[in-house]
């Protein structure tokens, strides 16, 4: 009998139930690979894994490894500490997630591993960081992407942005969304003060790109009767954007703050709302507005090109930062009763394009692919190659 390939992740806190784009994808996508036949084994950092989920979930596993509490330290830090327990334990594959952890690419490829990285986003545009910490992202994209055996973009829009910078390749394979169980139950609703079909929802962290005060501002030009605006979201390490958030809710009357939710929290969030919007000024490929799309929601968002990927014409786009714009939509959105018609033809939509099971099957056949590859486990293989072309 054929042994399972054995597959180990890097570069995300934890899952299921952390909150996080990267997190998201992980907590839907790495069950799909282990119905697939992959032995999936991912390296999550302790302090953010739930404790009541053990060290198997729906067949995929977990090796908890410290990591400091320090927005500038923890990825790196943990990252390096994955790559070595990663050399130990010898996967068929190493899964790294994201530009920052890619800084540690050269390192896997020289302790003998065979190296993918999804790129996520160009993390380095994010509001959050300093010159500093933006120029290691820059190189750790740059490491990423020249040194790891293959590519992976999540979106048309990123895929570009690599071949335009380093002149390399990835393999498009988007984010997905799965058909979201609908039990009609409104417990989380009464708790928040919130009527079905009458408030605008925005899933989110509490950063800065996300542009939450925008949303605020526009929610109280547009004056809609009878509605309110949910952030359902939290931090990671709350800060003085976290504080002047809940400051501005506070003083803004009908927006409610609901703290980060899961399960059947945010499936009733999302499934009674009226109106979701994502005004965000950076994203990799928005996984909260394909989830508001599977549950047939009319959408507003910023005209930012990864958010226009999702090119369906039942998305109402608006200029980044232009609140009088977004305060007119909300206004024209709440006016109309989003028909039955619509709402079963944006779920068709999304379905038809963005499906987990897809992803996966994608993601599998890259890494079969790998398992062909001459160099396998030669160390400097990727390093030599590059430097090379060079």
């Amino acid at each position: 009998m054929k042994r399972p390939l054995s597959i180990m992740w890097l570069g995300l806190r934890g899952f299921p139930n952390v909150q996080g784009g990267i997190e998201t994808h992980a907590e839907h996508l790495c069950p799909q690979l282990s119905e697939l036949g992959c032995e999936v084994t991912v390296i999550v950092r302790a302090s953010y894994q739930p404790s009541q989920i053990g060290a198997e979930w729906h067949k995929v596993h977990f090796h908890p490894l410290w990591a400091p509490r320090a927005k500038g330290l923890e990825a790196i830090v943990h990252t390096f500490l994955g790559v070595l327990y990663a050399a130990v334990k010898r996967p068929d594959i190493l899964h790294i997630q994201g530009i920052g952890p890619a800084l540690m690419t050269p390192l896997a490829r020289l302790l003998g591993l065979r190296v993918v990285v999804t790129h996520h986003g160009p993390d380095y545009d994010r509001q959050k960081w300093g010159k500093l910490a933006k120029a290691v992202l820059r190189l750790g994209e740059f490491c990423g992407m020249h040194f790891a055996n293959r590519r992976i973009a999540i979106s048309e829009v990123i895929r570009a942005l690599v071949r335009r910078n380093h002149g390399e390749e990835c393999v498009l394979i988007p984010n997905g969304v799965d058909l979201p169980d609908r039990h009609g139950t409104v417990a989380s609703l009464d708790r928040f003060g919130l009527q079905p079909q009458r408030y605008v929802l925005l899933v989110s962290r509490l950063v800065p790109e996300k542009r939450h005060h925008d949303l605020i501002e526009a929610f109280a030009l547009a004056r809609l009767d009878g509605w309110k605006l949910a952030l359902v979201g939290g931090a990671d390490h709350p800060d003085h954007y976290t504080c002047s958030v809940r400051e501005a809710a506070r003083q803004t009357p009908g927006v409610v703050c609901t703290g980060f939710q899961t399960g059947e929290a945010l499936n009733e969030l999302y499934e009674h709302a009226g109106i979701f919007v994502l005004p965000s000024s950076h994203e990799g490929l928005p996984i909260a507005l394909l989830e508001a799309m599977s549950y047939g929601l009319p959408a507003i968002a910023s005209d930012i090109p990864a958010n226009q990927e999702i090119n369906c014409r039942d998305i109402d786009y608006f200029p980044v930062g232009d609140v009088h714009c977004l305060a007119a939509l909300l206004k024209k959105r709440a006016a109309v009763a989003q028909e039955q018609g619509r709402r079963a033809r944006l779920r068709h939509f999304v379905l038809k394009r963005y499906k987990w099971q897809d992803v996966a099957q994608r993601t599998f056949a890259i890494y079969a692919e790998i398992l062909t590859d001459d160099d396998r486990y030669e160390p400097a293989h990727g390093l030599l190659k590059w430097l090379d072309r060079r």
